[in-house]
């Protein structure tokens, strides 16, 4: 099993990239951290850590400055950035100091699971030790080319996307187009639409609600709640 550190300030985010985590085959949850001091500490006293899911923005200190104090303690433990960063000046340094991915938030788990999956590739190619033939290396490195995950369907908007989302994520229950709407400001109509495609991509689940008489209303939950 591939143990991995996931490292976010925020604990919703950190319980669904975890949940993501748990469901790709090959990779276990060593551990859970909410600050850059926090993550150096786990790192320290956790049995063993392969692979850090790490956030930039920390309340403490950022990610990137925990990457070099990780290497400054030597530890050489992998590390994937997953965060919301995405000035290109971050993206460079966090290439410099060796990260070997970078996610830029919001994802689904589609997302992360072709990082994971290209991640444990190159670990496998890495395993068999021995010299590299040219073909190996560029194996080695095209390892870690996955794809990125899919764009929206044409005619939807990320932002909107975005709102949906955290809607459903920040929910304690399920909830019906209508109550996404009046969260969200957008129509009935577009909530609907924006849940079915949450639903068709599995990050969201619907459930039925049965009332008294009629059709049951169509309710909503986070995929990683149902």
């Amino acid at each position: 099993m591939i143990e991995v550190l996931v490292v976010d300030d925020d604990s919703r985010v950190v319980q669904v990239n975890a949940a993501y985590v748990g469901k790709v085959p090959g990779f276990h949850v060593a551990g859970e951290a909410h600050s850059a001091a926090d993550a150096l500490r786990r790192l320290e006293l956790l049995p063993r850590v392969d692979l850090v899911l790490l956030d930039h923005y920390l309340p403490d200190e950022t990610g990137l400055e925990v990457v070099q104090e990780m290497r400054r303690r030597g530890h050489q433990t992998d590390v994937i950035m997953v965060t919301a960063a995405r000035d290109i000046s971050t993206v460079q340094a966090a290439m410099r100091h060796g990260a070997l991915q970078y996610l830029v938030k919001p994802f689904a788990f589609a997302g992360l699971r072709a990082k994971l999956e290209a991640y444990a590739e190159l670990r496998r190619t890495l395993d068999g030790g021995g010299e590299a033939e040219q073909a190996d290396v560029d194996r080695m490195f095209g390892a870690l080319s996955a794809p990125s995950e899919p764009g929206l369907p044409k005619g939807h908007s990320p932002t909107t996307a975005e709102l949906v989302r955290q809607s459903l994520m920040n929910a304690e229950g399920p909830l019906s187009a209508q109550e996404i709407a009046d969260r969200t400001g957008v129509s009935r109509q577009t909530a609907q639409r924006y849940l079915k495609l949450l639903e068709r991509t599995g990050r969201a689940r619907l459930t039925l609600k049965y009332g008294d008489a009629g059709r049951p209303e169509h309710r909503y939950v986070w995929a990683t709640r149902a």
